[in-house]
This record gives structure tokens, C-alpha cells and sequence, in this order.
């Protein structure tokens, strides 16, 4: 039975050690993960600083330009409505077409549900195939002791554990 401890102490130091280079081999590969990004977003802020100081000489370009011709004030109107249309467009692209709104959305009106009824829905699903699915009727058709359509229900007929809704 001692040797069984003894060996259980050799176990329990192998496991620690193990343990410990399993903790630095991934503390040096986060390490060098991080390094690779932190060097590809510098890249990446300075592209974007020089794009913008690219810009600005463009834009200021555009305004030397159309100042030639016109009063400069009327050129550094006209040089930021098209840098503002630019801004709008690119705004419009960089959305995601998520934000926009899609068929499912102009389905419903004020809250209620166009294929409710027995009517086809308002709008197309995003495919482009039409309605998905066929209208359904408000109550299955040659149904015993069912109404004619238009008619008054008569006493029986009228369950009062289901909800009422007024027309």
C-alpha cells in the first residue's frame, strides 16, 4: 500500500508539470497571435490615416478646380454637397441588408396579419415566387353547422370560451 502512495505523488508532480507547459505553450502562441494583430490594425490605422489625407487633397483639389470658374464660396459649396452625396452613398452601402425593410415586414398593417381571413398576403416572400403559401378560408368549407358567409350565427353555434373579435 505505500508504494501505491508513493506513486501516487509521482502522478500528481507529473500533472502539475504537465499542467504548467501546457499553460506556456499557449501563452506564447496567444503571444504571437496578438502580435500578428496588433501589427495588421497599425497597418490597417494607417491606411486609413493617409486615405483620409488623400481625400482632403482630392476634395480641396475639386474646389481649386470648380474656384476657377465659379466664386470660391460657391465652390466650397458645390465641393461639399458632392462630398456629402459621397457620404450618403457609401453610408447606404455599409448597411446591412438586414436593416432594410423586407416583404415580411409590409405584411403586416396596423398590427394585424394580411393572410388573416382567407387573404393573400400584401407582398411577395424575398424569393420572388409569389405567395408562400395558399389563402386559407376562415372556416373549412362545407363544414357541418357552419353559417353561410354574410349570415348571423345562430345561438348554438356560438362558443363563448373563444375569443370575441369585432369586424
Amino acid at each position: 500500500m505505500e508504494r501505491l502512495d508513493h506513486l501516487e505523488h509521482l502522478d500528481k508532480h507529473l500533472v502539475d508539470e504537465l499542467a504548467q507547459v501546457a499553460r506556456e505553450t499557449v501563452r506564447d502562441e496567444l503571444r504571437e497571435q496578438t502580435r500578428k494583430q496588433r501589427r495588421t490594425a497599425m497597418l490597417y490605422a494607417a491606411s486609413g490615416a493617409v486615405a483620409l489625407y488623400v481625400g482632403a487633397a482630392l476634395a480641396l483639389a475639386v474646389g481649386l478646380a470648380l474656384a476657377l470658374g465659379l466664386p470660391d464660396w460657391a465652390a466650397a459649396l458645390i465641393t461639399a454637397a458632392i462630398l456629402g452625396a459621397v457620404a450618403y452613398v457609401l453610408r447606404g452601402a455599409a448597411r446591412p441588408a438586414a436593416s432594410r425593410p423586407t416583404a415580411g415586414q409590409a405584411e403586416t398593417v396596423a398590427g394585424h396579419d394580411m393572410a388573416a381571413g382567407g387573404t393573400a398576403p400584401v407582398a411577395a416572400p424575398p424569393s420572388g415566387l409569389g405567395t408562400p403559401y395558399p389563402p386559407m378560408p376562415p372556416v373549412a368549407p362545407g363544414a357541418v353547422g357552419t353559417p353561410e358567409p354574410g349570415a348571423a350565427p345562430r345561438q348554438d353555434d356560438v362558443d363563448p370560451d373563444q375569443p370575441h373579435h369585432r369586424a
